[in-house]
């Protein structure tokens, strides 16, 4: 079929050839008595085709009527406002159905909504990525609260420093207060490496939780910024312990980044995501700036008023600010794995029968700014086997009965708490060099099922292998439980793995730290 599209700025009309052969509408007008017509059920798609075949055995030149005219059941979104298509008889028009407005009478009411609608789909097309996850809205908006207050904070901090230099060095030369400022830049930037390489895979497995502390670390900076006023002496030592914070924060900061957009781009549009995240930091931070300069208006006239605003508002901002990026980082749901993440969704499918979503293990996951939160009896870790933390015996049983094809192996581990002193058992996962995702995914598992047996009998295995003359026995007893919970972790793999796609978990590599890389070698000799 030849057609030819001609797209007008303003009536949106497609004229069509005035000859048809085919066409895609069931003619409603009557044929001639003598045109064989044969129809096909019209079949809507993306190009809108279908065919309407007929075989003239006279009057070859008439011409069939032309289809009814109405609406067709295509609609266009675009730019969050919707069209239709139209056909009037002798035209396809695409029209505006947004708003279900049939009248052409002026409202004002309703041209003042239709301009808000316009005015804010705009503002979401200038700030929001086209495809995210549902929850990216809620993180922007306290996004939007912690970068307002966090760059007013900084301006005052800044502002702090300035007349800091000024009140300490008013009878030096502007050199001296330049090569102060320099050490202070300098001294941050060495602690900024120094950081960034002595916890560079924390950045990946505990991400919430380092990314609020530094936010912490960097409130603080900005206090001991505006205390450089008050303490001119001693402004390169107030000024490089500040600076070495705030450096320490940005790499936190910069490190984390893409994993938080990396978590809201469901559509693999991380560019765009990132792109858009720093159009909001731009505009947030010049509202921050907008605030700051309204304050210091506000007070122009008054010279200790506006030395005394800062320590004012340092206070209240700060509690705004990390409020705003605490509720902020509940909103990300990260689809990584990692140790401690994959143990609450092996729980979770071992007690509920199912694999949780993000956005359940994300909360049950939480942040833990002070890393108190309660693991809970007989914990597991991945690491090696510690001398001084381990059963002489049941060791060496294990360690023992670890073949060429095992790539991980699973024994008991003694333990002290930092804060009681207490003694514990836990559960060790060694695993050796070689070993695949999969692997590592079974043996927790299998750690998992191991744990929940102990549960159930845990005054019995607490302390059966203190008892001297019942060894034997808790020895056999042990290495029975490890094959039966193997054997538990085989037959849930298939299944588990396909609902852990399904869900969107990211299984190709899990994120583990330093101590939980240490793998082990087997040598048969």
């Amino acid at each position: 079929m030849q057609s030819a599209f001609y797209t007008a700025s303003n009536s949106h009309q497609f004229p069509l050839p005035r000859k048809i052969q085919e066409t895609q509408f069931t003619a409603q007008r009557p044929f001639p008595k003598k045109l064989k017509t044969c129809f096909k059920a019209p079949t809507f798609t993306n190009s809108l085709r279908t065919s309407i075949g007929y075989e003239p055995e006279e009057s070859l030149g008439k011409e069939p009527g032309p289809a009814t005219p109405g609406r067709l059941p295509v609609v266009i979104r675009r730019s969050g406002r919707v069209s239709r298509y139209f056909w009037d008889g002798s035209c396809l028009q695409l029209v505006g159905v947004d708003g279900g407005a049939a009248s052409f009478s002026f409202n004002f009411e309703d041209g003042f909504r239709k301009l808000y609608r316009i005015c804010s789909l705009a503002v979401k097309d200038f700030f929001i990525p086209k495809q995210v996850s549902g929850n990216y809205m809620d993180y922007v908006k306290w996004k939007f609260l912690h970068r307002v207050f966090s760059s007013a904070l900084q301006v005052l901090a800044t502002q702090a420093m300035f007349r800091a230099i000024g009140i300490g060095y008013s009878r030096s030369l502007p050199a001296a207060a330049a090569l102060n400022w320099l050490l202070k830049e300098g001294l941050g930037r060495l602690s900024r490496c120094i950081y960034t390489a002595s916890l560079a895979s924390a950045f990946d497995t505990n991400l919430k939780r380092v990314r609020f502390s530094t936010s912490v670390l960097f409130s603080l900076s900005l206090g001991v910024e505006l205390l450089t006023p008050a303490f001119p002496q001693y402004f390169l030592v107030l000024a490089s312990l500040a600076n070495m914070a705030k450096q320490i924060s940005l790499a936190c900061y910069l490190a984390t980044g893409s994993a938080v957009h990396r978590s809201f781009a469901i559509a693999d549009n991380l560019g765009e995501v990132s792109a858009k995240a720093q159009i909001q930091t731009v505009c947030f931070d010049n509202l921050g700036l907008l605030l700051t300069a309204l304050l210091n208006m506000l007070f122009k006239n008054s010279q200790r008023l506006q030395t005394a605003l800062p320590f004012f508002v340092y206070p209240i901002f700060s509690v705004i600010d990390l409020f705003a990026i605490y509720q902020g980082l509940k909103h990300v749901h990260l689809q990584t794995l990692t140790k401690d993440r994959l143990e609450i969704l092996l729980n979770t499918w071992i007690e509920l029968g199912y694999v949780p979503a993000p956005a359940e293990v994300s909360k049950e996951e939480g942040i833990d700014f002070l890393r108190s939160k309660d693991k809970g009896l007989w914990p597991i870790r991945i690491g090696y086997l510690d001398p001084k933390n381990q059963i002489p015996e049941l060791s060496a049983m294990t360690m023992r009965s670890t073949s060429g094809e095992d790539y991980y192996f699973i024994s008991m581990e003694i333990f002290y708490t930092r804060i009681r002193g207490s003694r514990r058992q836990g559960i060790l996962i060694c695993v050796r060099e070689g070993a695949s995702t999969t692997d590592i995914v079974m043996g927790l598992l299998q750690a998992c099922y191991i744990r929940k047996s102990l549960l159930m009998n845990k005054y019995r295995w607490e302390n059966l292998f203190d008892a001297g003359d019942e060894l034997e026995s808790a020895l056999k007893e042990w290495s029975k439980l490890i094959e039966e919970c193997k054997r538990r972790a085989q037959g849930d793999m298939c299944l588990l793995n396909e609902q852990m796609l399904t869900l969107g978990w990211a299984t190709k590599n899990i994120l583990l730290s330093s101590l939980e890389q240490i793998r082990f070698s087997f040598v048969d000799d």
